[in-house]
């Protein structure tokens, strides 16, 4: 039996059914409400409205719960590769041995792209960020393989998808190089995903890699560090109906092309709000500069009339520890020697984090640190300057937008997005 709420208004009564899923707060249905009321409902930045129904990522913010396909993050992130995951996403269900290496295959020959994309990225001035760059360059890969458009069996979906996930490590390092105005390196495909984007951010033409200061040198890339950012990719590959990826659903409600969709979705996370805060971290943990200034930001912190506000602390969903968070922390606490991570960064990370964890005023309001405080550290150690960190979340992400994109598509609920408002003009 359908369990219903009753809304009164004036003499007039309405009944909604209330929808329940498989995990998660009830939902009121009121697609009708307007109809039979001639009103709208009132939800500034959506904050208590479920936009669709998705079987993807399930989070328990309360609870610090976060699930891909059922599965919980900390079962992934410590025991499967970042591309076990991309399957997992794109198929609903974890590989085989088989599937994994045919999907690893697959992706390893994806990963080039057309002579005619790469040449877009000369035409960008060397100071342009990594993130315009790569929006760009997404957006024009949508010329190249416009017959997506009317993607619509599986297979077909499937390619498109495997397409996009493969060259946006190529695309995003390419944008890196633009940057430092070095010549560019072609996919190895002997490499694995992982491992293959540290190769193209490090090595000169010939294999021999980077020297330069400020970027990390190596004979090679060791597996501590695929590893690590492995986990981070893993970690950032899908968060629900989060800003970037309601633009994609949104752009997608359109027709628009699914590349399109994704560049829409870079666009959105670059946003400090959103994808930009892991640099925005590390460049306040510069600011504070000693252990000892940290007792004089924390106040600034808490100061209302302070327009200063502590980065890496709090999260629109997660009122207790972020999971993601849990897991960077330890890695972090792992790969302390290993990759040499920033002494002087992490003795005011720790110190910031132990007054905020045990701080009355940072309790009450469950300021928890987030995912951003721990990762950015550990992507400096990586040699990874902080304009690309939003272009690592891109890497990462990628996956969670097409699949995201993917199951809009297959919804014959779907409509395209049209918010109403307040209007409160002349």
């Amino acid at each position: 039996m359908t369990e219903n709420a009753t809304i009164k208004i004036g003499d007039k009564t309405y009944k909604y059914p209330i929808l329940e899923g498989t995990r998660g707060p009830k939902v009121l249905d009121i697609r009708t409400f307007y109809k039979d009321t001639g009103m709208f409902t009132y939800d500034p930045g959506f904050t208590s409205t479920a936009s669709c129904s998705s079987a993807i990522t399930f989070i328990n913010g309360e609870k610090g719960e976060l699930r891909y396909r059922g599965y919980p993050i900390e079962e992934l992130a410590t025991k499967y590769k970042y591309l076990e995951v991309c399957y997992l996403l794109i198929n609903d269900n974890l590989p085989s041995k088989e599937e994994f290496l045919e999907f690893d295959n697959e992706l390893r020959h994806r990963a080039f792209v057309d002579e005619g994309l790469r040449k877009l990225f000369d035409s960008f001035p060397r100071n342009a960020h990594p993130m315009a760059m790569l929006s760009s360059a997404v957006s024009a890969l949508s010329t190249f393989y416009f017959d997506h458009l009317n993607t619509t069996n599986e297979k077909s979906l499937r390619e498109m998808a495997a397409r996009i996930i493969a060259k946006i490590p190529t695309l995003s390092s390419f944008a890196y190089r633009r940057g430092l105005g070095i010549p560019i390196i072609y996919p190895d495909i002997d490499r694995y995903f992982t491992e293959n984007f540290l190769y193209m951010m490090r090595a000169y033409p010939g294999g021999k890699m980077h020297k330069q200061p400020g970027i990390r040198a190596s004979k090679d890339i060791s597996d501590i560090e695929i590893k690590a950012l492995d986990t981070i990719f893993t970690l950032h590959a899908d968060h629900e109906q989060n800003a970037s990826t309601t633009t994609v659903r949104t752009v997608a409600s359109t027709g628009a092309h699914p590349y399109a969709a994704i560049s829409a979705g870079i666009d959105a996370l670059w946003g400090r709000a959103h994808g930009g805060a892991n640099e925005s971290v590390v460049a306040q943990l510069e600011l504070i500069n000693d252990i000892k200034n940290v007792d004089k930001y924390i106040k600034k912190a808490k100061d209302p009339d302070d327009p200063f506000r502590l980065m890496g602390f709090g999260h629109r969903v997660y009122k207790n520890f972020d999971p993601r968070a849990r897991i960077l922390k330890n890695l972090q606490d792992q790969l302390k020697n290993e990759l040499g991570l920033d002494s002087k960064l992490l003795e005011i990370a720790h110190k910031i984090e132990e007054i905020a964890l045990n701080d009355e005023y940072f309790k009450k309001r469950k300021l928890y640190p987030n995912i951003d405080f721990y990762s950015g550290v550990i992507l400096t150690a990586l040699g990874i300057p902080k304009n690309m960190f939003t272009a690592i979340f891109v890497i990462g992400r990628t996956v969670g937008w097409i699949s995201q994109w993917m199951e809009f598509k297959k919804d014959k609920k779907a409509k395209i997005a049209r918010p109403r408002q307040l209007y409160i003009g002349p």
